[in-house]
């Protein structure tokens, strides 16, 4: 099976602290043990590294921390997948002409990327954001 992580499952499952650890670290630890074939979108790691490495925690993570989390538990059993040009471009053009704005650009590119993957199952905390961005994708959109 062929499994796409969002950001916000990236973050839940490496942060203890996160509310929602516990339901994302099943995914991350099945992922890490080779249970399912791992897709994350290029963008999806620079934006789980910013997030990690800005979180209000107490002590701070470092970015050396960040790194480290990202490259040992995502990167390691990962494909990394990216858009190309014209791929941004008609994401872009199709937001625009549903007069969609802000931050769902970025589920947008995301499920773009699952699309262009094929994967079976698109794993995220924001259902309700995909299912907008990605309507034809209700059977693989899920929550951990």
């Amino acid at each position: 099976m062929k499994v796409l992580f969002d950001t916000s499952v990236i973050v839940a499952g490496l942060v203890e602290a996160h509310p929602m650890h516990g339901r994302a670290f099943r995914w991350v630890k099945q992922a890490i043990g080779g249970k399912f074939e791992l897709v994350v979108a290029s963008h999806t790691i620079a934006e789980s590294y910013a997030v990690l490495s800005s979180l209000p925690l107490k002590p701070r993570m470092s970015p050396l921390v960040a790194r480290k989390l990202l490259r040992e538990n995502i990167v390691s059993s990962c494909k990394i997948i990216s858009l190309t040009p014209v791929e941004y471009l008609n994401t872009i053009n199709w937001l625009a002409e549903r007069g969609l704005v802000g931050g769902i650009t970025y589920d947008a590119l995301i499920a773009k990327v699952a699309q262009k993957s094929r994967v079976e199952r698109l794993v995220t905390m924001n259902v309700d954001d995909f299912m907008r961005v990605w309507p034809e994708g209700e059977d693989v959109i899920v929550a951990p």
